[in-house]
């Protein structure tokens, strides 16, 4: 037993560890904290948490200062900035807009034939950041590679007008990726053959999620819109919105 005892006591003598005012170093012989480590750290056994209920996590502070020092996080804290952006309480992909008048249409070589953007710009944005619009080009900025929710509506003028089916127009979403553009998805005005009277349902939505990268730029516009009046333009109204949903 005395072997044993004496051996405990060697072994604690042999780390370099210091005390000083209150504050104990292991490896280091100026301490900054009630306990300074100045290595790595290896626990052998926790307990497993049923809930982050009345947990917090520990954390080390990188910061310029370099003190390394453990502070407790509440769990709800990454759970927010991972859904909601941190301090300013929307993510940084969030972006939705709506115009209710002066609709118009612009073109541009690189869009697919028979394409074109609606001109939104930033001060028509409901929710969202305005960096991640671009004015200049009327489209939004994929901030980081991930899958995307994106709706997008428009409706021309009262939403039914006499027959306009005959370039199939319809609502669409145009990505732009290193100088290349593709519809990536769109959807046609319906119809309705009522006798003599012929009826466009002048009004159509796409919703769905989308594979995007980082850098991607996204427009909102409307297919086949060659015969489409300037005048209804004008007064029709569109929407769009957009998030990332996953990695």
């Amino acid at each position: 037993m005395k072997t044993k005892i004496c051996s405990a006591i060697l072994a604690l003598m042999a780390l370099p560890f210091a005390a000083q005012s209150g504050a104990v170093g292991i490896n280091t012989t100026t301490p900054q904290a009630t306990l300074d480590v100045n290595g790595n750290l290896k626990i052998r056994q926790v307990p497993t948490a049923a809930s982050t209920t009345g947990y917090q996590i520990l954390a080390v502070n990188q910061n310029t200062g370099g003190d390394f020092e453990v502070s407790q996080l509440n769990p709800q804290l990454i759970a927010d900035l991972a859904t909601s952006g941190g301090t300013t309480g929307v993510a940084a992909s969030v972006y939705a807009a709506r115009k209710t008048s002066g609709v118009t249409l612009v073109s541009v070589t690189i869009f697919p034939t028979g394409f074109q953007a609606v001109n939104f710009v930033n001060a028509e944005r409901t929710v969202g950041a305005s960096a991640v619009f671009t004015d200049s080009d009327n489209t939004y900025n994929v901030p980081s590679t991930g899958v995307y929710a994106i709706g997008f509506s428009f409706r021309y003028g009262t939403g039914i007008q006499a027959a306009l089916l005959a370039n199939a127009p319809g609502a669409g979403i145009v990505r732009t990726r290193n100088g290349v553009s593709t519809l990536i998805d769109s959807r046609s005005f319906s119809g309705a053959n009522l006798g003599l009277l012929s009826l466009t349902i002048s009004e159509s939505s796409v919703n769905s999620l989308y594979p995007l990268q980082a850098g991607d730029k996204i427009s909102f516009g409307l297919v086949g819109s060659s015969l489409l009046d300037g005048n209804i333009l004008g007064t029709s109204t569109s929407s769009f919105y957009i998030y990332k949903v996953s990695n």
